[in-house]
């Protein structure tokens, strides 16, 4: 069976991407792999906060509990996911990167990854 080191990394090896961080619901990083400047724990850190303001979103809109989101920002994509009630995740990629197969991924592994934990 995997470990989280190996999915993290698994998932770092993708096209495109610049940082993998495992998430606790408190900010602090369970596990990360990050390159090109990127600061795991500083990205930790603000990761709950967003997930929250989602979650509201996704309430106040009617629309449920939030799962997984695609952050477009000028220097690069942001996918989050809430993978179960303590850990979150957030894959960081580079511009013009498709993230088509990554959302699929975490769509189809998510539970797996979060037994991991």
């Amino acid at each position: 069976m995997a470990t989280i080191r190996e999915v993290v990394d698994a998932l770092s090896r993708g096209p495109g991407v610049d940082a993998v961080v495992v998430v606790g619901r408190d900010g602090l990083p369970i596990q990360s792999h990050a390159r090109n400047g990127v600061d795991p724990e500083n990205v930790a850190a603000l990761l709950p906060s967003v997930i929250n303001s989602m979650t509201q979103l996704g309430e106040a809109a009617g629309r449920g509990e939030f799962g997984t989101g695609v952050l477009e920002f000028g220097g690069g994509v942001a996918v989050v996911s809430v993978l179960n009630a303590d850990a979150l995740l957030v894959v960081l990629v580079q511009p013009s990167t498709n993230v088509g197969g990554l959302l699929y991924d975490l769509r189809r592994h998510r539970s797996a990854i979060a037994g991991l934990l």
